[in-house]
């Protein structure tokens, strides 16, 4: 076999790689966009091979496929490309998908990639030869039969974004509450100081401060469901430019059930059909929720580094596991890699944001976007980086941390804020003299208060006791 074939399109000749399941329309996009060599990402993919199959499903009980139109199909080939569509879904064609992220803007190369796919594989489950000019199941009439990529292409972004929430990036921010909390409840009787403006402030316990990162990771569930919520609404049935010309009246809520049922995941038909082809608002806002969860999950990891940080000169609060050699050059050195990476991950996450809100801002011009393969991309590869990068954290950093009970409880009766359970019974402006006093003399609040015996030392037992400082008291 030579190593390309000749395939045809509405412009002619093109050259194709040989064995491709892929025809003339993708080829001619993997020539024009040399760009970057990223192509899409394999959940769009999948994806697009979901949408295809439902799209099949509904213009199949719709009598479409087989009705009285041109070239109608017979019951088995309609099977034969339902099943492609499905080995789509299943991932075994990821590598016939060549084009580069950066096309045009709506998807177009890449919708006609996966209806050339679709094609030739339904064909060859059907014993033909793929390799024919003439297509029976033909990409156009048949797969994309009553859609257009304005329509199929915003549809797949938001169903492959669906599932990577709700399977992936849902349960690994759950389990890393679970986890925070789990620790909050261990580590609930161990006092330390507390640090604001990271100065000493007055004390905390070691379990408080663990409950406010759990609740971090809760909201942050709660914004994980919010972003999903943003993107169940689905185009597919508006085509061109909303109207739904070239489809049937049920076919868009029959395309919508069939990938609910299929996915567990309640999407429905867009409201307004104009809105949903020509907007990705909805997109902006999942990833407005999605840079919320990257500042979160900054913050925390970044707050357990602090905590971590020593093991002699700096807090060490917590004990990190180690994982791995921190120096090239200073033996034993090692370093809180865990917490970093996270805290990269939150990073491109929050500029991936940048992206994504810029593109629905400026890429939205009358019934289409035309920056929808970026917006699709960059949103799910910060689904995927959250996801991955907090199972990450949590498998080999949060699950193994430990407390430093010991380096907790010693920096709490060294510090000054102790003075400020003091105000009630001698007022801020001698609380502030003491503390002053204490610093310059190296001596703690409680030496100085009996040296001068500002209050009686059942009074000053009460007043400086630690514990009492860390819940309101009567």
């Amino acid at each position: 076999m030579s190593e390309f074939r000749t395939e045809h399109d509405s412009m002619g000749d093109v050259q194709v790689p040989a064995k491709a399941y892929y025809g003339a329309q993708t080829q001619r996009a993997v020539e024009n966009f040399p760009v970057s060599g990223w192509t899409l990402r394999s959940e769009m993919i999948r994806a697009m091979g979901l949408v295809k199959w439902a799209a099949g499903v509904a213009n199949r009980d719709l009598g479409k496929l087989t009705g009285t139109g041109k070239n109608p199909l017979t019951a088995e080939q309609v099977d034969a490309m339902l099943t492609a569509a499905k080995e789509v879904v299943a991932g075994k064609f990821d590598a016939e998908f060549p084009i580069d992220v950066f096309q045009t803007g709506s998807g177009t190369s890449s919708n006609m990639n996966i209806n050339e796919v679709i094609s030739n594989r339904a064909i060859e489950i059907m014993k033909g030869n793929r390799f024919e000019m003439k297509k029976p199941i033909h990409p156009n009439d048949h797969v994309n039969m009553g859609q257009s990529t304005n329509d199929t292409f915003p549809t797949a972004i938001h169903v492959a974004v669906g599932i990577a929430i709700h399977q992936r990036l849902i349960p690994a921010l759950e389990r890393f509450a679970t986890v925070l909390s789990d620790k909050a409840a261990q580590w609930d009787k161990i006092i330390k100081i507390g640090r604001t403006h990271l100065a000493d402030a007055t004390p905390l316990r070691l379990g408080q401060e663990f409950g406010g990162f759990a609740r971090q990771l809760q909201l942050s569930v709660g914004r994980a469901k919010q972003a999903l919520q943003a993107v169940l609404e689905l185009p597919v049935g508006g085509t061109a430019v909303g109207t739904g010309i070239n489809t049937h009246p049920d076919f868009s809520r029959l395309t919508c059930a069939a990938l609910a049922k299929e996915t567990g995941i309640e999407f429905i038909e867009a409201v307004n059909h104009f809105e949903g082809n020509a907007q990705r608002d909805g997109l902006v806002e999942c990833h407005g929720q999605l840079r919320t969860i990257a500042t979160t999950l900054f913050n925390v990891s970044n707050n357990i580094r602090w905590l971590g940080s020593g093991p002699r000169c700096g807090f060490y609060e917590v004990m990190l596991p180690d994982r791995q050699p921190g120096s090239s050059i200073m033996p034993g050195k090692v370093n809180p890699v865990m917490c970093e990476s996270l805290m990269q991950v939150a990073a491109r996450v929050i500029g991936n944001d940048q992206t994504v809100a810029f593109s629905g801002a400026t890429g939205g011009q009358f019934q289409l976007n035309i920056m929808m393969p970026i917006m699709g991309h960059a949103t799910l590869e910060s689904v995927a980086l959250l996801a991955q990068g907090t199972t990450a954290f949590v498998d080999l950093c949060a699950v193994d941390m430990e407390a430093n009970t010991e380096a907790c409880e010693a920096s709490v009766e060294k510090s000054l804020a102790m003075v400020t359970s003091l105000n009630p019974y001698i007022g801020y402006e001698k609380a502030a003299a003491l503390a002053k006093e204490a610093f310059k003399s190296g001596k703690t609040i409680r030496q100085l208060c009996r040296e001068q015996n500002i209050l009686p030392d059942d009074q000053l037992t009460k007043a400086l006791d630690p514990w009492s400082m860390t819940e309101p008291q009567a």
